[in-house]
């Protein structure tokens, strides 16, 4: 059987930076080739970054993304690279698709591009256009219509991008039919959590479905609230896992692969109306290789450390791809605000993030102490702010009492932190999970300020439990544990009044999650929680607090998505809104 060296390269790209990441492209393609590749494969948009969300409707930006492709493939073929063929994904326009009511202004397409001996030898758009959770894809792109197939070394490798496996019909049985010996899609999907098991399973049956080899390749990095983590697979047609990439981490996959050799060209309309588009770039097979390339296995993160190191991750590309090299972070003491720090110096190192302690005359002695020992467990810069002045300050001008008094303290805490911040040139990341978003428990230009949120979609529960995870990694490495033992196991306080805990307010955690995960992240409504086995007085005091609450989530600053449905592009629903699932 003929044999193929294909080379995957799961990279980080970001969005509107064409320059940036063509350079990356060159140096990726370079590494490959030097090993010995003969396709080269990158993610998704690579060219230039995914999701381009109303980039795609400027027409200024879609020919500037044309024009770096085909300087690219130029580059590429003066600096010796030109004989390797390179899949690349960028954004295009249809040449065919004409202007009508509901279509995209432009006809802008989600495509990808063979480049090959210093030019651009096929293009095609993404077939299935996404429209679930955070994909827009009807309001940016119009879909391709064809099935592309490049006769590499004398194998056919049929290509598709990321939908086009994720949805019935199509790519993958056009691929049977057309009797390529690859399938290679190329793919941004953004992390979930305990997506990696679903997207195996995914591939595992695509593959059967087209009877052929396939490899899928994903991105890495972070693009504003997404995540993406890599994880790329390449099965046998019987399903079998033949090489798995690493999570989180940039990279080339190198494989060697015994492929069938290709027939007659094809040609005409296949599968689901897609028309053939075959373009030969080699038509004689390789000799046999001396030894060959086995990709191997990489080791799962458990659950845990996958979504750990997805708000590392969401974090650091969020400061790096916007220009900022420090942070700033109110110590409560409390276990949202030390697990958001010890994030944050996995994330940006500890010189980098900057804690400051604000303690009001309901600040107890143990909470002072907590920040100050988790400062001294991480290494990160520490500062105490006293508020107790201004607060008496404000309260002799306008005499404020119950929430009005207690919600000062925070909102003291949200002017000094962005004080600090305009003086000092840090952000300031918002400590809140998504058990107080979605109760609105928190106060606006209070603890809600800031320009990210770590663990906006991170569960109490999870945050406890992410917790206890990162104490006992460092542990198992020999190192300080980061977040003191207090800060886990004394019953979580805004501290606010004397005395205050969270359960005054809000059920308990254990049991308030399981409801929100039902309604928040399953769009249960309330019978079908009550029948979940909840209080049904509990179940319509909670919804309450989540429909009343929108206003003040739609002020959060964005933050690390790692479930099905964060609040932001997930879950989109109405301020203004009468309908109550509590009645």
């Amino acid at each position: 059987m003929p044999q193929l060296r294909l080379a995957l390269n799961q990279i980080d790209s970001t969005v509107g930076d064409l320059a940036g990441n063509a350079e990356s492209i060159v140096h990726w393609t370079r590494h490959s080739a030097e090993q010995g590749a003969h396709l080269v494969a990158f993610p998704e948009m690579a060219l230039t970054g995914y999701p381009v969300e109303d980039l795609a409707l400027r027409s200024s930006f879609v020919t500037a993304s044309r024009d770096a492709l085909h300087a690219l493939a130029a580059r590429l073929g003066a600096e010796g690279m030109g004989e390797v063929p390179v899949v690349v994904g960028y954004l295009d326009r249809s040449e065919t698709a004409r202007p009508r009511l509901g279509r995209p202004a432009g006809a802008p397409q989600n495509a990808a591009a063979v480049l090959h001996r210093g030019g651009v030898a096929l293009t095609f758009a993404k077939h299935h256009l996404p429209n679930y959770g955070v994909f827009d894809e009807f309001r940016y792109f119009v879909p391709g219509d064809t099935l592309p197939v490049i006769r590499v070394h004398g194998v056919d490798v049929a290509l598709a991008i990321c939908e086009d496996l994720w949805q019935d019909g199509g790519r993958v049985p056009a691929t049977r039919s057309a009797g390529a010996g690859l399938l290679l899609s190329v793919n941004a999907s953004p992390y979930e959590r305990e997506k990696d098991d679903t997207r195996l399973e995914l591939v595992r049956e695509r593959a059967r479905e087209a009877g052929c080899t396939t490899a899928y390749l994903a991105m890495i990095g972070g693009q504003d609230e997404l995540v993406f983590d890599g994880d790329s697979i390449v099965v046998d047609p019987a399903g079998e896992v033949i090489a798995r990439a690493p999570q989180f981490s940039e990279g080339c996959v190198l494989i060697d692969l015994d492929l069938p050799a290709a027939g007659e060209v094809p040609s005409g309309i296949v599968d689901d109306g897609l028309r053939l588009d075959h373009v030969t770039l080699s038509a004689e097979p390789l000799p046999p290789y001396e030894a060959e390339l086995t990709a191997g296995y990489a080791d799962r993160l458990d659950d845990d450390e996958e979504v750990y190191s997805a708000l590392v991750v969401g974090l650091r590309a969020y400061a790096a791809k916007n220009g900022f090299r420090s942070v700033l972070i109110g110590l409560s003491g409390g276990i949202d605000s030390a697990l958001v720090a010890a994030i944050a110096c996995d994330a940006l190192g500890a010189p980098n993030v900057h804690g400051v302690s604000m303690p009001s005359r309901y600040s107890s002695e143990h909470s002072r102490d907590d920040a100050a020992e988790l400062a001294e467990r991480t290494g990160l810069n520490y500062r105490t702010v006293e508020i107790g002045p201004m607060f008496d300050s404000y309260m002799a001008a306008l005499g404020l009492t119950g929430v009005a008094e207690e919600n000062l303290q925070s909102r003291l805490r949200g002017t000094t932190l962005m004080a600090l911040s305009n003086q000092e040139g840090h952000i300031v990341l918002a400590p809140g999970n998504k058990s107080e978003l979605a109760c609105g428990y928190s106060t606006l230009y209070g603890d809600s300020v800031g320009a990210y949120g770590p663990i906006k979609d991170v569960y109490k529960t999870s945050v406890f439990r992410l917790a206890r995870w990162r104490n006992r990694a460092a542990e198992a490495r020999g190192q300080t544990p980061p977040i003191p033992e207090n800060s886990i196991s004394k019953p979580p306080s805004a501290e606010l009044r004397p005395g205050q805990v969270d359960t005054d307010s809000l059920p308990d955690y254990d049991t308030l999650d399981g409801i929100l995960e039902l309604y928040v992240d399953r769009d249960r409504g309330r019978d079908a929680i009550v029948a979940a086995g909840f209080d049904l007085e509990l179940v319509n005091r909670v919804l309450r607090m989540v429909d009343t609450a929108e206003y003040k989530r739609r002020q959060y600053p964005p933050g690390t998505k790692i479930s099905a449905k964060g609040f932001g592009k997930d879950r989109r629903l109405p301020i203004t809104n009468r309908w109550r699932e509590s009645g």
